[in-house]
């Protein structure tokens, strides 16, 4: 009988060790799994690189993560914003590196991962810094960058509903990043609200097919504290 549900956020967590690669979901805090970073705090792995849309928001969530100094280099398109004080002071001591990536390549990147593709062009980045030292190619009247997929050891995501066979639905926009991170990592750990039986899940609203998610694990989230 295939039964991806673990019992609590250490077992589900239990895989992932010190170096590893970590796609985090999330755009802000909408989508992003908190109880499962608040779970590779408490087991004190160190030295990750970490995959994400930001560098974190306040003292919550992936920055509660930075400030605990577990990540070495941060992959994401937005590392600065109002509340984004955790990184700032972190990159400013030069305590953590950042690599940058346009939003949609990052994107791009990550379902080229998924999808298996060696490598694509995309036009963001052209004629920039971002582009320094990488293959250019003029295609079709336009100039574009050859950039290379982004793959993780693992992928942290947050669903609304799950099954024991790793099926998703998520709920509106904190839908985000989740799937195209799922299909780009070796292993994807799901948190839910709510694990359901098999069949009470609408196949039409399955966004994450269970082939894509080793781990589900349901949890209470806490509310933002604002």
């Amino acid at each position: 009988m295939i039964d991806k549900s673990a019992a609590t956020l250490t077992e589900a967590l239990s895989q992932i060790t010190d170096g590893s690669t970590i796609m985090i979901g999330g755009f802000g805090t909408a989508g992003q799994p908190a109880e499962l970073i608040d779970g590779l705090i408490q087991l004190g792995i160190k030295d990750l690189t970490i995959v994400s849309n930001n560098a974190g928001n306040g003292d919550y969530g992936l920055a509660k993560l930075l400030k605990a100094g577990a990540v070495k280099k941060v992959i994401c398109s937005f590392p600065r914003q109002s509340d984004s004080w955790v990184f700032d002071e972190l990159y400013r001591a030069g305590k953590i590196e950042l690599e940058l990536v346009p939003q949609g390549n990052l994107a791009c990147r990550i379902q080229a991962a998924g999808m298996g593709l060696g490598a694509v062009f995309t036009p963001t980045g052209f004629g920039t810094l971002l582009a320094e030292g990488k293959e250019t190619r003029h295609i079709d009247g336009k100039d574009y960058v050859l950039e290379y997929p982004i793959k993780a050891d693992f992928a942290l995501i947050k669903a609304q509903q799950g099954d024991r066979w790793g099926n998703l639905v998520y709920r509106k926009s904190a839908r985000n990043f989740g799937p195209i991170m799922a299909m780009a990592a070796g292993v994807t750990i799901a948190q839910v609200s709510e694990v359901v039986d098999l069949g009470a899940l609408d196949p039409e609203h399955i966004i994450t097919a269970g082939i894509f998610v080793q781990h589900v694990v349901q949890v209470q989230p806490e509310p933002i504290a604002v």
